[in-house]
């Protein structure tokens, strides 16, 4: 081999290497590029929500309404006649309890005695009178009789009827007087209408008065009365309106923050809507409220609680299972969240009472016990059941005398 062709071989093999190593690199980059990227490994993560089941079943009916008690009769004291008083009793103060007919005050009576003593002189003056027409009426009847004329006299002056008749008026006119100057004795001495409580007194000893002038206030002591208004849905809960009047219908009423529990009955029921608030009402009694254990005052604001009717196809929740926009949130057999808006029928104490929708109704379902904001219709969650997320549907079935009967 010639010396000068060993570097042109040297040259040859060097490029050769340098192709060779060019043709790897490039086939090592085409096989990264087209490598698969290997999927993420991701697990989706589920919220905890704590859910109740609730099945359909029938629940006596509770509602609850608002009322203040007022006497069953509130009457504003009046002077019927003008004068001084002469005496005001102890018992006319503000607080006192009061029977019926109870002296109150006493209004200076000489003035009024007088006007009676001359009714009486002018009655007796016009009976005598009377007396006297009638005798001449007699008289000129028997002379006409005498006179041997036949029919009747051509004036009814002949035999004095016009005298006689104006004679009866005189004598009816000075009865009514009479009558009138009695009462206005009568009406010196202030007396209680009727078994009371004195609420006002507005006078004093000395006082001067007018006919008209207040005297005081009286409320009754025989009952308060509570007027409870209710929503057409809610009548539709209670019992017939002639049945809660004539079975005197129990209503408990209670004191809101204070201590208190009463026995009423319904004794009314209005039979027409309130133009503003179109709720309708019933009235409720309490016999005797001063004189029970715990006195009910009048005035008193009072929380009522009134059974109804039996209603059939109820769930029974917690309250904390309503949202704020009045939705009930459920989980579905998907394990996903849904809702559905609802309007209680009625509720007692931490429970509500609804009629689920249709497609719903047929099966037992979770109810979510707490909802929050934050849930979203399709959200898949873990439905947890544990005691604390679980209400019995006879949890206070001495309260509401519930039969669990499911349909």
């Amino acid at each position: 081999m010639k010396p000068r062709l060993i570097p042109w071989i040297t040259l040859g093999i060097a490029g050769f290497l340098v192709a060779l190593v060019i043709l790897y690199v490039k086939a090592q980059m085409t096989a990264q590029a087209n490598r698969p990227i290997p999927e993420k490994q991701t697990v989706e993560a589920r919220t905890t929500v704590n859910v109740m089941t609730a099945s359909l079943a029938t629940y006596q009916a509770v509602l609850n309404s608002y009322g203040a008690a007022e006497p069953h009769y509130s009457l504003t004291l009046i002077a019927d006649v003008s004068g001084k008083i002469e005496s005001l009793h102890s018992n006319f103060e503000v607080g006192t309890l009061l029977k019926k007919g109870d002296q109150l005050l006493t209004i200076n009576d000489r003035e009024y005695r007088a006007t009676l003593a001359s009714a009486k002189e002018a009655l007796a003056s016009a009976q005598l009178s009377l007396l006297e027409e009638e005798r001449q009426g007699q008289q000129a009847s028997a002379e006409w009789k005498a006179s041997g004329l036949s029919g009747d006299p051509a004036s009814d002056l002949v035999l004095r009827k016009p005298q006689l008749i104006a004679a009866q008026a005189t004598v009816a006119s000075a009865k009514s007087a009479l009558a009138s100057a009695q009462q206005d004795v009568i009406n010196t001495q202030i007396k209680a209408p009727f078994d009371a409580l004195v609420i006002e007194r507005s006078v004093s000893p000395g006082s001067y008065l007018q006919a008209g002038t207040e005297l005081g206030a009286l409320y009754s002591t025989d009952r308060v009365e509570i007027e409870l208004s209710f929503s057409a849905q809610e009548w539709e809960n209670l019992a017939d309106a002639q049945q809660l009047i004539n079975e005197h219908w129990p209503v408990t009423l209670t004191m809101s923050q204070a201590e208190g529990k009463w026995q009423g009955y319904v004794v009314r029921v209005e039979q027409h809507m309130d133009s503003t608030t179109r709720q309708r009402s019933l009235i409720v009694a309490v016999d005797q409220p001063l004189a029970l254990p715990t006195p009910l005052l009048p005035g008193s604001f009072l929380k009522a609680n009134i059974q109804g009717r039996s209603v059939a196809g109820l769930w029974k929740l917690p309250a904390t299972a309503l949202s704020q926009r009045g939705e009930i949130w459920y989980v579905t057999a998907q394990e996903t969240l849904d809702l559905f808006t609802s309007e209680p029928q009625f509720s007692e104490g931490d429970f509500i009472y609804i009629v689920p929708p249709t497609s719903l109704a047929a099966h037992t379902q979770r109810i979510v016990v707490h909802p929050l904001s934050s849930y979203l219709k399709g959200m898949l969650v873990d439905a947890s059941t544990g005691v604390n997320a679980t209400v019995s549907t006879t949890s206070n079935s001495a309260t509401l005398n519930e039969t669990p009967t499911h349909d």
